[in-house]
């Protein structure tokens, strides 16, 4: 797979139901990422969608088979790992949540060279079991590092890891930062779609003025540029930028409606109901669809034509779908198929234009973390540290079944010939090795650092 495949415009036909006039369909396409010179600068890869670039990718590892090295990490953090030239970055939060930190590590060598303290926060409060303080990803672009904690702060730092600006958006963030950033143009889009009051621990906040809303910062400062706010239940969905007959979108999933929003002032441009809250999973796009999954406690996925003005739920959902639909990872398009597992293991293919099934497997286990693909292969990681790999097509087709230790609520990324995955405490390099080598040490957070060259710590 090319990078062109990944941004390529999509101009295949529609769904039989509710077809638009023929001579003049909308043409749609998949916006480029943040920084294109990046392995993987955001949530999700280089689209946003889960499609990686990678090449002779393992379908085989176990904790001393394909393990090129195991990186100890400190804290506590979900983010996925963002990869730019030799670094690795990640999040995490120390001491419960006080402490909140972006970690570098060598691509390399594994080892922790930074640990950059960028908010200290006193009182972080409880969040939800399942979930930190530091589960946002951060983004890659034009040599800068942009990191989200929800509302304790987001901060922007260079890739020396030096701290440019910081600023706090103050919302009841209900069960913790979950949702991502996203990057279009001059602008870092947040949504802040929180809850009514503190959940845990009924704190009041007069600074709260709006407990929904999505906002747009300054890349160079920080400072709001539009803010918009909206009605509705809480939800922890990252945006998709998409671009439709030339004019960008940004598509936020809130948890009761989906939104399209203008990026140049936060106009709203149309917006699906549905019922359902705390909604998890990144849309997806393609075929001309945005495809939603709409929370808690029944949901459903919703193909939605993005072409609409104003309230279009009884004109722009092309299809729907109500079996074995995720609460939280996201699925992923490949070709003419969909793919998605969801909490409970029950993978699922549709044909992604009409919604017909194709195939559904029982993988077992338990997910949060979204599946991606690169090298032609599916990977969808378990929360138990099992990652199933399989062959994209109308056919189910296993390739492999590895384990590792811990938990792995964070969604895996690829670089090269390398997948990237992290657990509750270890980051690992998984990649062929040959037969003949031996076992790798773990280069952890102590090993890692020697007294002549210690790692390097900012305030």
């Amino acid at each position: 797979m090319t990078y062109c495949l990944l941004v390529m415009l999509v101009t295949l036909g529609w769904p039989d139901l509710e077809k638009p006039k023929a001579d003049s369909p909308p043409v749609a396409a998949v916006v480029e990422p943040p920084d294109a010179s990046a392995d993987w600068p955001q949530f999700r890869g280089p689209d946003g969608q889960g499609h990686g670039i990678g090449e002779k990718l393992p379908t085989k590892w176990s904790e001393i088979t394909n393990i090129a090295w195991k990186t100890e990490l400190p804290g506590r953090g979900w983010s996925s790992p963002v990869i730019h030239g030799s670094n690795i970055w990640v999040t995490a939060a120390i001491t419960e949540g006080s402490s909140l930190k972006l970690l570098r590590v060598d691509k390399t060598t594994g080892k922790l060279e930074q640990e950059i303290t960028v908010f200290q926060v006193p009182t972080p409060g409880k969040v939800h079991t399942k979930n930190g303080h530091a589960s946002p990803t951060p983004i890659i672009d034009n040599g800068r590092i942009y990191v989200h904690f929800g509302t304790h702060g987001t901060a922007c730092l260079d890739l020396e890891g030096k701290i440019l600006w910081k600023a706090t958006l103050v919302y009841y963030h209900h069960h913790g930062p979950a949702a991502s950033p996203i990057l279009v143009g001059q602008r870092l889009i947040i949504p802040c779609d929180g809850y009514h009051e503190s959940f845990y621990d009924g704190e009041k906040n007069s600074a709260v003025t709006d407990f929904q809303f999505v906002t747009a910062l300054k890349v160079d400062t920080g400072e709001v540029d539009w803010r918009t706010p909206r009605k509705g239940r809480h939800s922890y969905a990252t945006p998709l930028l998409i671009e439709i007959d030339g004019k960008q979108q940004i598509i936020s999933p809130g948890g009761d409606r989906v939104s399209a929003y203008n990026p140049d002032n936060g106009e709203e441009i149309w917006s699906v109901r549905y019922t359902g809250y705390s909604l998890i999973p990144r849309p997806v796009f393609g075929h001309g669809l945005l495809f939603i999954c709409t929370g808690y406690d029944s949901a459903q996925l919703l193909a939605i034509r993005p072409d609409g003005k104003g309230d279009v739920t009884d004109t722009h959902v092309a299809w729907s779908y109500k079996q074995g639909i995720p609460f939280t990872p996201s699925p992923i398009l490949v070709e003419d198929e969909l793919y998605f597992v969801n909490d409970g293991g029950i993978g699922t293919c549709l044909d992604a234009q009409t919604g017909k099934l194709v195939w559904k497997r029982r993988f077992g286990g338990n997910f949060s973390a979204s599946p991606i693909l690169a090298d032609g292969k599916l990977y969808f990681v378990a929360e138990e540290g099992t990652t199933h790999v399989v062959e994209p097509g109308k056919q189910y087709k296993r390739l492999g079944t590895n384990k590792i230790n811990g938990t792995t609520f964070a969604s895996p990324v690829v670089s090269g010939s390398a997948l990237y995955l992290r657990s509750d405490k270890s980051l690992y390099r998984i990649e062929e090795r040959p037969k003949s080598t031996p076992k790798p040490k773990a280069a952890s957070s102590k090993s890692g650092t020697s007294k002549s060259e210690p790692k390097k710590e900012l305030p």
